[in-house]
C-alpha cells in the first residue's frame, strides 16, 4: 500500500542528486559533462560495514529506487531543485529510511530542511559522515537534527578520493572531474562561496596528490572542478608544469585576473588547456564594485581575452544580466563583445540572489525580493525587481541573447582561425547547444562518453601538434618576464 512503511536493508546507504528543471536556454548536454563529486567523496568517507549507492536522476529514465529500501538516503540539496529533495526526502522517511539533507541550500536554510529530515548537514559533510551514521543507527540524530560538519578539520589536503566506480558508467563527457583547490579568495557578493554557513577557507592538495589522481583514472580530458584554479598563481605554475608531459587535455574555471601573467597563460597552454571558463560576469567596472568582485576591469577583457586565444586557449565567458547599472542596453553590448573578440562559447545568468547570500540579505532589506518559489532560482528566472528595467525585460533580453548568439550565422561569425581549430569548434557546439535530443538518451544509455570522444581526440591531437618543445617554451617566459 502507498507511504507503508517497509523494512530497510541494514547497511545500504543510497546518495541521490535530486532532478532539477531543464533550463529551456541552456543546453540538457550540461548534466552529462562531468560528475559533481560531493556524493562519491561521502561515498568514500563511509565507513566499512555500509554498501554505497548513488543514482542521479538528472541522468536516468525514472525516479529515484524506493526498493531495495536503503537504511539512510543522503540527498544534496541545492536551492532551484530544493522543492524536489525534500519531496524525495518525505518519501523515503515515510517507508522507513533514515534521511539526511546537505549541500548548498541545506546550509544556508537548515530550518527549512529540518522539517523533511532526521539529520541536516551545515557545511562540510564528509568529516562528520562517519558521526552522522552512526548517530542515525544508535537513535541520537532523529527529528532534523542539525550537524555542523567542518572544512578545516581535517583539512581538505587529507580528504579521501572520490570514489568513482559508483558512477553511471559512460554517463558523462569524462569521469576525469578533479578537484584541486576548495574554496575561493574572493567573496563577491552574488556567489553561492558567501552563503552564510559556508565558511569554506581557501585551501590546496598538494599537486603530486593531484598528479597521481589524474594518473589513475586515466582519461584524456581532465576537467578541474574547482571554484577558482588559478587563484593561487605560484600553484597553478606548479601544476601546470606537472601536467606539462602528459598525454592529455584539460580546462577549468578560473578568474579573468590570471591574464594578469602571462607567462603563467602560456603555460598552461603548453601543459594542454584547451578551454577556460571565465567568470567576467559584466562590462561594467560599477556593477563589480558594487558586488566587491575584485578582479580585472572590463576594459582589460579584450588584451585578456586575445592573450588565451594566443595561447590556443578557448573561452567561456560567463556574464550576469540584472546588476543594479544594467539597462536595457546591457544585451547588446555583451553580444558585441562575444562577437568582436570571438568567444567560442558564452553563458548567460539572470543574476540570482541565492538565500544566505549578501545579494539575498540586500535585495530582502529593500522589499525587491518577488518570489521564494525556490524552483525559479535557477538564473533562468527573474526572481526580484531590476533596478532599471522591467522584470519583463530582463527576462525577455536574458532569453533572446541565448537565440542571437546560438544562432547558425553568429556561430560561424565566431569560429576561429584555420581550419582544424573552426572544425573542432564547430563540432564542439553542434554536440553541445544543437543535440539535445540526444544527450536526454544518451546519458541514461551510457553513451554521452563515446558520443564526444572523437572530439576529445581532435583537441589532444591539436595540442600534441602545436606543443612546443620545453627550451622553446622557457625563451618565451624570459621574453615575457622580460617585458613584465
Amino acid at each position: 500500500m502507498f507511504g507503508m512503511r517497509t523494512r530497510p536493508r541494514t547497511g545500504d546507504v543510497l546518495l541521490i542528486n535530486p532532478r532539477y528543471r531543464r533550463n529551456p536556454c541552456s543546453s540538457a548536454g550540461r548534466h552529462a559533462l562531468t560528475p559533481s563529486l560531493a556524493l562519491p567523496l561521502l561515498a568514500a568517507a563511509t565507513p566499512t560495514g555500509y554498501r554505497v549507492r548513488l543514482f542521479d536522476e538528472n541522468l536516468a529514465l525514472g525516479d529515484a529506487p524506493l526498493r531495495p529500501l536503503p537504511e539512510v538516503v543522503g540527498i544534496t540539496v541545492h536551492t532551484a531543485f530544493a522543492a524536489r529533495a525534500y519531496a524525495l526526502a518525505d518519501r523515503y522517511r515515510r517507508r522507513g529510511a533514515r534521511v539526511v539533507l546537505g549541500g548548498l541550500h541545506a546550509t544556508a536554510m537548515p530550518g527549512e530542511a529540518r522539517f523533511h529530515a532526521d539529520a541536516v548537514v551545515v557545511g562540510d559533510g564528509v568529516p562528520v559522515w562517519g558521526q552522522v551514521l552512526a548517530g542515525l543507527r544508535n537513535g541520537s540524530l532523529r527529528g532534523g537534527s542539525i550537524v555542523r560538519g567542518s572544512f578545516a578539520e581535517p583539512g581538505y589536503a587529507s580528504c579521501p578520493r572520490p570514489r568513482r566506480d559508483i558512477l553511471p558508467r559512460g554517463a558523462f563527457l569524462t569521469d576525469a572531474a578533479v578537484i584541486a583547490t576548495r574554496g575561493c579568495t574572493g567573496r563577491c557578493g552574488f556567489c553561492y562561496m558567501a552563503t552564510r554557513g559556508l565558511r569554506c577557507p581557501y585551501q590546496q592538495r598538494p599537486v603530486e596528490d593531484v598528479l597521481a589522481e589524474i594518473d589513475a583514472i586515466g582519461e584524456p580530458y581532465v576537467v578541474f572542478t574547482d571554484n577558482n584554479l588559478m587563484a593561487d598563481r605560484e600553484y597553478g605554475r606548479r601544476l601546470v608544469r606537472g601536467l606539462r608531459d602528459r598525454r592529455l587535455v584539460w580546462s577549468a574555471a578560473i578568474t579573468v585576473d590570471a591574464a594578469r601573467d602571462p607567462r603563467l597563460v602560456r603555460e598552461m597552454g603548453a601543459s594542454g588547456c584547451q578551454g577556460v571558463f571565465v567568470g567576467l560576469e559584466t562590462l561594467s567596472d560599477e556593477n563589480l564594485v558594487q558586488q566587491r568582485k575584485r578582479t580585472l576591469p572590463p576594459s582589460r577583457y579584450r588584451d585578456a581575452v586575445r592573450l588565451f586565444h594566443d595561447a590556443g586557449i578557448q573561452v567561456n565567458g560567463s556574464f550576469v544580466f540584472g546588476f543594479d547599472h544594467d539597462g536595457p542596453d546591457v544585451f547588446d553590448r555583451t553580444l558585441a563583445f562575444i562577437v568582436e573578440e570571438r568567444l567560442e562559447c558564452a553563458t548567460f545568468h539572470i543574476l540570482t540572489p541565492y538565500p544566505g547570500t549578501p545579494l539575498f540579505d540586500a535585495l530582502q532589506a529593500q522589499r525587491r525580493i518577488l518570489t521564494r518559489d525556490w524552483s525559479l532560482y535557477d538564473t533562468a528566472h527573474v526572481v526580484f525587481r531590476p533596478a532599471r528595467m522591467s522584470p519583463e525585460e530582463l527576462l525577455e533580453g536574458y532569453r533572446a541573447s541565448y537565440g542571437r548568439l546560438y544562432s547558425w550565422p553568429v556561430i560561424l561569425s565566431r569560429r576561429p582561425p584555420g581550419l582544424s581549430r573552426a572544425a573542432a569548434y564547430l563540432l564542439m557546439t553542434l554536440l553541445y547547444k544543437k543535440w539535445d535530443g540526444v544527450f536526454r538518451l544518451a546519458a541514461p544509455l551510457g553513451l554521452t562518453h563515446a558520443l564526444w570522444a572523437p572530439l576529445v581526440e581532435l583537441h589532444l591531437r591539436l595540442h600534441l601538434a602545436r606543443r612546443p618543445p620545453r627550451d622553446t617554451l622557457a625563451t618565451t617566459e624570459e621574453r615575457y618576464a622580460a617585458a613584465a
